[in-house]
C-alpha cells in the first residue's frame, strides 16, 4: 500500500515513517514539503501521489501558546485535516486522523477512563481546536479513522520526558517541581505507530482511543523515568494550583481503549513496560542528546 505521512519529523510521524516503510511504500513529509493548512498544495501533493491512506501526525500541539496563537492553532488543528478529508473524498483512499485526551474536560473521577463515546467537553483552546479537527474529517468525509491518545514521549522532537532530562541534568541537587494531581496513561509514540498499523491492517473505521495501559501523573511518570535513566534527581511533587499555566489542562487524561479491545486488536502494553524499553533502547541517546542541547543552549546565551 501507498501511505502518506503528514508531521513526519514529529515523535508519532518519525515512528510511524519507521514502522510502515517495512512493509509500505511511504511518503513522508514535514511543513517543508506540504503545508496541510494549503488546500492547493495538498491537492498536488495527493494527487501525484495518490495514498491507499493519509496519517496526519501534523497539528499545532503548543497548549499554552494556541491560548494567544488561536489562529494558527485552527488552520493547523481544524483546517488542515478538513483539507485532507476533502482530498480523500475526491482522489479516493482514507484517512487517519490524530487527536487527543484534551478534547475531554477530564472532570471524571480517578481513576474512572474515558471511553469512545462519552461527550467531549474540552477546557482549553487547542482541545477545542482538535474536536473541531475530528468534526471537519467526520463532516467531509465518511472513509477516516480517529484516534485519540495522550501524554505522547517518543525519540523525537520535545516533549516531557527530555524536558526532565534536561533539568535533572543541569542541575542534579536542584528541586523540581511536578504536578502531582493531573493523571494519564504516558504513551510511547513507537508503541502508538504499531498500533496504528494494526488498524490500517483490519480496515478499522470511526474513532479508536489508543493510549498505554495503566495510569500515573506527571510526578510520577518524571520520578519513574529520572530513576531508570540512574540519574541523580530531587523532584518533589506539587499542585496544578501550586504550577499554574495559560490553559487548563485536563485532571483526568485517562482514556480506555474499548473499541480496539472489543475488535480484538488492542496491542499497547502497560506505560511502565513501555518505559523501560524506551529508556534500555535509547538511554545513551538520550544523554547524549540532552548534553548537546544544553552546549547549544549555553552557546546561544553566551553571544
Amino acid at each position: 500500500m501507498k501511505i502518506l505521512i503528514t508531521g513526519n519529523k514529529g515523535q508519532l510521524g518519525n515512528d510511524c515513517t519507521q514502522v510502515f516503510s517495512a512493509f509500505h511504500e511511504i511518503m513522508p513529509t514535514d511543513l517543508e514539503e506540504l503545508d496541510i493548512t494549503h488546500l492547493p498544495d495538498v491537492e498536488g501533493t495527493i494527487e501525484a501521489f495518490r495514498p491507499d491512506w493519509i496519517v496526519n501526525c501534523a497539528a499545532y500541539t503548543h497548549v499554552d501558546a494556541c491560548e494567544t496563537q488561536r489562529n494558527l492553532a485552527w488552520q493547523v488543528n481544524v483546517e488542515g485535516p478538513r483539507n485532507l478529508a476533502l482530498c480523500v473524498e475526491k482522489y479516493g483512499g482514507k484517512l487517519i486522523h490524530i487527536s487527543t485526551d484534551y478534547v475531554f474536560g477530564g472532570k471524571k473521577p480517578i481513576p474512572e477512563p474515558y471511553v469512545e463515546d462519552d461527550e467531549p467537553d474540552p477546557s482549553s483552546y487547542y482541545g477545542k481546536t482538535k474536536l473541531e479537527g475530528e468534526r471537519s474529517v467526520r463532516q467531509t468525509t465518511d472513509r477516516y479513522i480517529i484516534i485519540r491518545t495522550a501524554w505522547l514521549y517518543g525519540i523525537k522532537g520535545h516533549n516531557f520526558l527530555k524536558t526532565m532530562l534536561g533539568l535533572a541534568l543541569k542541575n542534579p541537587h536542584k528541586e523540581i517541581k511536578v504536578v502531582n494531581d493531573q493523571f494519564g496513561s504516558p504513551t510511547w509514540s513507537y508503541q502508538l505507530a504499531l498500533q496504528i498499523a494494526k488498524v490500517i491492517d483490519v480496515k478499522g473505521k470511526g474513532t479508536y482511543h489508543a493510549t498505554a495501559e495503566g495510569y500515573c501523573s506527571w510526578y510520577q511518570l518524571a520520578s519513574d523515568f529520572l530513576a531508570k535513566m540512574e540519574i541523580p534527581h530531587v523532584v518533589v511533587p506539587c499542585t496544578t494550583k501550586e504550577y499554574p499555566t495559560q490553559a487548563v489542562r485536563p485532571v483526568n487524561s485517562i482514556l480506555e481503549n474499548e473499541r480496539l479491545k472489543v475488535a480484538g486488536i488492542n496491542l499497547m502494553i502497560d506505560w511502565r513496560n513501555n518505559l523501560d524499553q524506551f529508556v534500555s533502547r535509547f538511554r545513551e541517546h538520550l544523554l547524549v542528546e540532552s548534553t548537546e542541547t544544553s552546549i547549544r543552549s549555553s552557546s546561544l546565551a553566551g553571544t
